[in-house]
């Protein structure tokens, strides 16, 4: 591994809407750090407390910098 640092978000896919105008969309909640021994440390943010959400660990990508959450592709 290189001596710099991998960071990576953490991201909650939260429903909007019910029924057919339902959709999910990909929340910022946290960062993740890289340690030496290839082990990672999760800073949250925001804790999801809705017991069906899904927490995944990205890129940082500087399409997602606009502030506006970015629609979850469904099987990702």
């Amino acid at each position: 591994m290189s001596s710099k640092t991998k960071t990576k978000q953490i991201v909650a896919v939260v429903k909007r809407a019910e029924g057919a105008d339902a959709k999910n969309f990909w929340t910022r909640i946290g960062v993740g750090f890289e340690n030496r021994d290839d082990s990672w440390n999760l800073g949250f943010d925001y804790f999801p407390t809705n017991a069906g959400t899904t927490v995944q660990l990205h890129d940082f990508d500087a399409r997602d910098d606009d502030g506006e959450p970015r629609e979850h592709a469904r099987g990702a």
